[in-house]
């Protein structure tokens, strides 16, 4: 039984980075295709999957295709229960599903500002207003799964699907270098050092792009290694 998962660039998609750690984090069998988001062939590429039009988009062994990541998380988590993708806890479940569904639906001003890119820091950013209204709320969310969670480092004590949907927000918060808590830069902290995101972003270097999409405002500075994320 292997899915095939349909991603863009690994350096700039964050949605392709959520439905990959989806599958990478719980042990579910799957094959990667490339998809051109930067080169324009993503209609092209996506074609045999209509009506899916964005990446990520997942094909099940049985060959229902699925867009959109909150309904990628919801039917994996039904067809694999052993897996334990959402918490067992019913309201740290529903806690969850909150999360994942607010960040599907919201914090435009942090997409739109700083879009994820896993090259550099870009130490000239100055965030406005509306981003850090975003990163205040995101803090919040966290804050209030973290009250109620089982012990351990991930939002709800044990990896769950609301880890994958903010670990772009994490990328974004080390890339940009944004004020957060202590507490909050302790959870980039360990979505960044884990072996997982650690491997999507080694094979993200390997990508090439002329121009670069998003080049720093100032001067690029290196990207963080444990216990440096700002």
């Amino acid at each position: 039984m292997t899915y095939d998962l349909f991603i863009g660039d690994r350096l700039f998609s964050s949605w392709s980075l959520r439905g990959w750690l989806m599958l990478r984090k719980f042990d579910l069998p799957h094959r990667i295709h490339l998809v051109g988001l930067y080169s324009g062939t993503m209609a092209d590429d996506l074609a045999a999957l209509a009506p899916a039009r964005l990446v990520p988009t997942l094909r099940t062994p049985e060959g229902t295709v699925i867009g959109e990541t909150i309904a990628m998380a919801e039917t994996l988590a039904e067809r694999h229960p052993e897996a334990r993708m959402w918490p067992e806890d019913p309201d740290a479940r529903a806690r969850a599903r909150w999360l994942c569904a607010e960040m599907a639906s919201g914090f435009a001003a942090l997409r739109d500002g700083c879009p994820m890119q896993l090259r550099h820091v870009d130490g000239g950013f100055v965030p406005d207003d509306a981003i850090l209204a975003d990163l205040a709320r995101i803090e919040t969310l966290w804050s209030h799964a973290r009250a109620a969670a089982e012990a351990g480092p991930w939002l709800f004590g044990r990896y769950t699907l609301a880890d994958a949907f903010y670990a772009p927000v994490c990328a974004r918060i080390a890339g940009y270098g944004l004020p957060v808590s202590d507490a909050a830069r302790a959870y980039c902290e360990t979505t960044l050092t884990d072996p997982d995101f650690k491997e999507w972003r080694t094979e993200a270097l390997g990508e090439s792009h002329d121009p670069f999409p998003y080049p720093p405002i100032g001067n690029p500075e290196p990207w963080p290694v444990s216990g440096t994320v700002r």
